[in-house]
């Protein structure tokens, strides 16, 4: 787990998000879907926070503000709808969210919108409420923050921004409702400081990375990973022969 939280951690550091969709395979392969879930909420925050420590300066809090504030509490009630879930339901909608993403980020790429404060009030609301139910929006997240001008370090850490005030909503609401105990709650101590180690060593490739190899890079993770929790979702409806 410290390995994959460690390249994972790095990997994201560079592109500014993507270690929940490395990592959730692996978490509910180990520990199962019902706790994989708060585990990588808890690893989320460190690894958001860490992007956002080590590019503090380049933070756009106007934009982190007006997306956070319905954000937050819609990423609470997507929370709460989660732990409603079979978990076996929450496997396969996991994997389908991440294969849709890879035709929607290019959708939204190849129109350029400039995305001001009001609509992040909007996009906050709809993006945190599916962020409480699927784990990671970060391919959604990215192309919304890149709309409002930012790029490299203020892009990162804005976007770590935005998505630590969702995240931190989300974890509240694990711990509230009994999914967040203390076992778990150290698995994901333990992931996030992984991820944590992996963001301080991506700063230096920061600037070198190609635009295309990344967003080729994040298609070929999504692809990866969706296919992997889908399959755990419908694993026991495949018949077996003797």
């Amino acid at each position: 787990m410290l390995a994959v939280g460690l390249a994972a951690g790095t990997i994201s550091g560079v592109v500014g998000f993507g270690s929940s969709i490395m990592l959730m395979p692996v978490l509910v392969v180990v520990f199962g879907p019902l706790h994989a879930v708060p585990i990588m909420a808890i690893a989320a925050i460190l690894a958001n926070l860490s992007r956002v420590l080590i590019w503090w300066r380049e933070v756009d809090w106007r934009a982190v503000a007006a997306y956070s504030v319905t954000g937050v509490p819609a990423a609470a009630l997507g929370a709460r709808t989660l732990l409603a879930l079979p978990p076996r339901l929450i496997e396969a909608a996991l994997g389908v969210f991440f294969l849709a993403m890879i035709p929607t980020r290019r959708w939204l790429a190849a129109r350029g919108f400039v995305l001001r404060p009001r609509h992040l009030l909007v996009i906050g609301a709809a993006v945190g409420f599916l962020t409480g139910i699927v784990v990671t929006t970060g391919p959604i997240t990215a192309p919304i923050f890149l709309s409002c001008g930012l790029v490299k370090g203020a892009f990162i850490a804005s976007e770590a921004a935005g998505s630590l005030a969702v995240y931190l909503s989300k974890a509240a609401v694990f711990r509230r409702f009994g999914a967040l105990p203390l076992p778990v709650i150290v698995q994901g101590l333990i992931t996030g400081t992984s991820l944590m180690a992996g963001a301080w060593l991506a700063k230096r490739f920061v600037l070198h990375l190609h635009p295309d190899r990344f967003r080729l890079l994040m298609d070929g993770l999504m692809l990866l990973s969706g296919l992997t929790m889908l399959y755990a979702g419908v694993r026991s409806y495949i018949p077996t022969f003797p």
